[in-house]
Formats: C-alpha cells, sequence, structure tokens
C-alpha cells in the first residue's frame, strides 16, 4: 500500500482515465485497435506514478515541511529505494508504449515525458513558471497520449482537450506554490509566488481559470461531445469559479482542493460528452 502511496495512484488513475478518454475520442475519428485502450491506461498509469515518487525523491526536505506523512519524511520508504522504484516504473511504461499504435509517436511522447519528469523534479520545478508549464503541459498530454495512438488525426480532435487540460492545471499549480510558499523558500526555490508575491501570483491563477471556464463550450461547439458535456461541465465550472474565490480569499489549500475536485468533474463531463453521444 505504501508503495501506491508513493506513486499518488489516484493520481495515476485520473492520467490513465485522461488518456483513454482521449483515445476513445481518436477511436471514434481514426478506429484502430482496441486493445490499445488498455496499454494507454497502463502506461500512463505507471510513468505517472514513476514522476510522483522521483519528485517524491528530490523534494524529501520539502515535503519534511510541507507534507510530513508522505512516505519518505514519515521513513516509511528511503530516499534510494524511491528513486530505484520509479526508475523501474519508467522502464516499464516506455517499454509497453513501443506496443501501442501503428507508429512510434507514442512510444517517443512517453520518452519525452519521462525526461521532462525527471528534469521537473531535479532541476525545472525551482524556475519561475517554467516547472508550472511543465506540469501543464504533462497533464494535457495524456490527452494527445491517448489520441496518438490512432495518428495524426487522433492527435488533432484531442488537441483542445490538451489545451483545456493545460489551462486549468495551469491555475491550480500556481496555486499549488502559493500554498507551500513556506516550504520552498527555505528549499531556496524561486517560485513564481516567491517572485512577484501572492497577490498577484493569485491574480494570474485566477484569470487562467476564467479563460479556461470560457472556452470550456468549445468541444461541445465543435461538435466532439453532446450537450450531457455542457450540464456536466457547467458544474465543474460553478467550482473552478469557488475555488478562485477562495484564492482571492488567502485560502491556498481551500482552493487547491476544489480546483482538483473541478478537474475530476471536468473529466466526468468528457466522459458523459462522449459515452452517451
Amino acid at each position: 500500500m505504501v508503495l501506491l502511496e508513493l506513486m499518488r495512484y489516484k493520481n495515476c488513475a485520473m492520467a490513465g482515465l485522461a488518456a483513454v478518454i482521449g483515445a476513445a475520442i481518436a477511436y471514434s475519428a481514426a478506429p484502430g485497435a482496441l486493445v490499445w485502450m488498455g496499454l494507454i491506461l497502463i502506461t500512463v498509469f505507471l510513468i505517472t506514478g514513476a514522476g510522483n515518487a522521483i519528485n517524491d525523491y528530490f523534494d524529501a526536505g520539502i515535503d519534511a515541511i510541507n507534507r510530513p506523512s508522505r512516505p519518505i519524511p514519515s521513513g516509511r520508504i528511503t530516499r534510494n529505494f524511491a528513486f530505484r522504484f520509479s526508475i523501474v516504473l519508467f522502464a516499464a511504461g516506455i517499454m509497453i508504449s513501443y506496443f501501442i499504435g501503428t507508429d512510434l509517436i507514442p512510444f517517443f511522447i512517453a520518452v519525452f515525458n519521462s525526461i521532462l519528469l525527471y528534469l521537473y523534479a531535479s532541476y525545472l520545478k525551482k524556475k519561475v513558471l517554467v516547472g508550472n508549464l511543465s506540469v501543464s503541459y504533462l497533464t494535457g498530454s495524456t490527452f494527445l497520449f491517448g489520441g496518438a495512438a490512432y495518428g495524426g488525426k487522433g492527435i488533432q480532435v484531442t488537441l483542445i482537450l490538451f489545451f483545456l487540460s493545460m489551462l486549468a492545471t495551469f491555475a491550480r499549480e500556481i496555486v499549488k506554490t502559493i500554498e507551500d510558499i513556506e516550504g520552498d523558500r527555505k528549499d531556496g526555490a524561486m517560485t513564481l509566488p516567491i517572485k512577484i508575491g501572492e497577490r498577484r501570483a493569485a491574480y494570474l491563477a485566477c484569470a487562467l481559470g476564467i479563460l479556461a471556464v470560457f472556452l470550456s463550450p468549445l468541444p461541445y461547439l465543435m461538435d466532439m461531445f453532446n450537450e450531457y458535456y455542457l450540464a456536466v461541465v457547467g458544474i465543474a465550472d460553478m467550482v473552478f469559479l469557488y475555488a478562485m474565490l477562495q484564492i482571492l480569499r488567502k485560502n491556498p489549500t481551500l482552493s487547491s482542493k476544489y480546483f482538483k475536485v473541478a478537474m475530476f468533474l471536468a473529466m466526468l463531463a468528457f466522459i458523459a460528452g462522449s459515452v452517451l453521444k
């Protein structure tokens, strides 16, 4: 169980589900092998888990301040074990990706994302905006990875989901850096709220969140999803707006929580809009 906690299996499952949604949408536009969807889910689950494990390896000092209950700072797993475990997960995910699709696009995405996850954990997350952008791309790229299994057309139809996911994730990442400002400052990280101040960072997070809400009807307008998508995404949008209100009230922990809830509801909207179409 502690290994699943290290991987943050709930995040892994959500990322895997996002990739399968992207694959399902791409499949409807460019049919291929259905077995790829299972491989897509496993690949994304493993690589996401590897990224979380390697992140905890490098963040042991910060987590001792911000999240002392995690496996490494709590002493349930050693840093060296977490490092070796992450490498095994990266390798397994990349190897499985080789068998997805009729070309090597999913394989190359898996390799690139694995390298980026390592660089993010070891170096990029301490850089202003670069770290936030990296996580935003990685989250959105799960949809692209699923679409890539079905070739160029599959990637094209998942681009809007990639973009919307990036916007929402970027907003939440900024909120998380506000939440973690104490530990990041002690660790010497130069995050956005440390650089420009918590208030300005909160305004930027809200601007990105509002843009994501404004653009959320696009998949329906592009005839990708049905009216069920609009109904569910409307609820997600209200939760997004509530999360933004909380960050303006200087409550980053609650804001981050509701951003996560809103992103889960948006995922349900993607499912409702595609499965019930």
